[in-house]
């Protein structure tokens, strides 16, 4: 992120899960732009593993319990402009979200 510049001197909120926990006002907001909670959670948690939850039919409430549950399950980063969400650090994500800042 730091060559993307997206830091709180060029305007941007920042927030570190790990001390400001994500609200469930939070990640409501963020389903409505990705579409699912689905699309926010991560399954390369190590957690993720650990708990099984690979082999589990997990529901939508699931993502939303387990995401507010355990930050680790949040696919970092999450950057919001505007009304679009842009999430994890996939290659393709990153290349938008340069775009969508120029």
């Amino acid at each position: 992120m730091k060559e993307l510049q997206i830091n709180e001197q060029t305007g941007f909120e920042l927030q570190d899960i790990r001390i400001q926990k994500i609200t469930s006002v939070q990640i409501d907001e963020m389903q409505k732009l990705a579409g699912s909670y689905d699309a926010l959670f991560s399954r390369r948690a190590l957690k993720y593993k650990e708990l099984g939850l690979k082999d589990k039919k997990l529901t939508e409430q699931d993502y939303k319990n387990y995401i507010l549950e355990h930050d680790t399950f949040l696919k970092r980063p999450v950057v919001i402009l505007g009304d679009k969400i842009f999430i994890g650090s996939e290659k393709r994500n990153i290349e938008a979200l340069e775009a969508a800042l120029k």
